[in-house]
């Protein structure tokens, strides 16, 4: 007999997407980007200030997503901060080859474990992933001037 499979939206998903609220997005955030999923319709907008060295110094985020994007948000904002592009790049390449197959862990940014229960439903793979290119896309636009 096999053992059943994991459900997709596990305790500690529905928990992380619930947690959102800690990360408002403000409008003052130098560095902003909004992206779409063309797989699933989720949008994730970020906003990011840094320090002198590049580092994450505050973070916000608005989400409209499904859970599992939602979570994948909030494991990204809990431990951002401190983080600079190239390590946001790491995470998000080590989370794509996890899902993809070509790996068997998801990496090593906190809490990142959280999503393995979505590895074998590639239709929400596009989601898990959209808060870390939208991230990474902040990072890579001009700084937005407040008025």
């Amino acid at each position: 007999m096999t053992a059943p499979a994991q459900p997709l939206y596990t305790r500690e998903i529905l928990a992380l997407a619930v947690s959102l609220a800690d990360w408002p997005l403000g409008e003052a955030l130098a560095h902003q980007a909004e992206l779409r999923s063309q797989s699933c319709g989720s949008v994730v907008r970020v906003g990011i200030d840094l320090d002198e060295r590049g580092r994450v110094t505050s973070f916000g985020v608005n989400a409209r997503a499904c859970a599992l994007g939602q979570a994948s948000t909030a494991i990204l904002a809990g431990n951002v901060v401190g983080a600079d592009a190239q390590a946001i790049a790491t995470a998000r390449d080590q989370l794509e080859r996890f899902l993809d197959g070509a790996r068997d862990d998801p990496g090593e940014w906190p809490g990142i474990e959280h999503l393995a229960s979505a590895r074998p439903y590639p239709a929400r793979h596009g989601s898990i992933l959209l808060p870390w290119r939208a991230a990474l896309a902040a990072l890579s636009s001009p700084v937005t001037q407040a008025i």
